[in-house]
């Protein structure tokens, strides 16, 4: 989440529900969807640690539910928009978690994002960042969305190149997680305007 000193990164809200091609949604994150999340993440923890210093460790019901809270009243603050990817089919069930997120400075957002090894390469992930891509861009005072990731994380970042990002620049960062390399690609999409 965004840095608790910082203020909205703009005074509008992007969509609470955003359909998706392939029979998934984008759904604003809620306390109500803890439970499926937790589950989600706990299943795909060999999936998600090489990548992500969070899945260190299993995260706890209450863990979750507790980041759960905070993405809420971060929506509702207009400084970060968490995501959960759902079946269409299955509303109770959770296959990835993505967010757009004000940490990078005044007038952007990153987005952010994962897919539970089982519904991995079905275009889901480029999908999602697409339609959050467009999502950001229409919010007042957002000039640019920013994909960061490791520059050895292939599937991550073929996401950006995919919907036609620029990569912008390597920059040397601390490894937070096993795969890491230190050395992260960002990559960015500016507002036509």
């Amino acid at each position: 989440m965004s840095d608790s000193r910082s203020g909205p990164v703009t005074l509008g809200r992007p969509p609470e529900l955003i359909p998706l091609a392939g029979g998934v949604s984008l759904q604003r994150r809620s306390v109500a969807h803890a439970a499926a999340l937790n589950a989600t993440v706990c299943a795909n923890l060999a999936h998600l640690r090489p990548w992500l210093q969070w899945a260190a460790q299993a995260p706890s019901l209450a863990h979750t539910t507790e980041l759960a809270g905070a993405g809420v009243a971060a929506w509702d603050a207009g400084t970060d928009f968490m995501y959960l990817v759902v079946p269409d089919a299955e509303p109770g069930s959770v296959v990835g978690a993505f967010g757009l997120h004000g940490r990078i400075g005044p007038g952007a957002l990153e987005i952010g994002y994962w897919v539970g090894a089982d519904h991995g390469r079905r275009g889901i992930a480029t999908a999602a960042a697409g339609a959050l891509t467009a999502a950001a861009l229409a919010l007042p005072g957002i000039r640019r969305v920013e994909i960061h990731c490791d520059e050895t994380n292939t599937p991550s970042a073929a996401v950006p190149r995919r919907l036609g990002y620029r990569l912008d620049r390597v920059a040397d960062t601390v490894v937070r997680a096993p795969a890491e390399t230190g050395r992260t690609m960002i990559w960015v999409m500016e507002s036509p305007a």
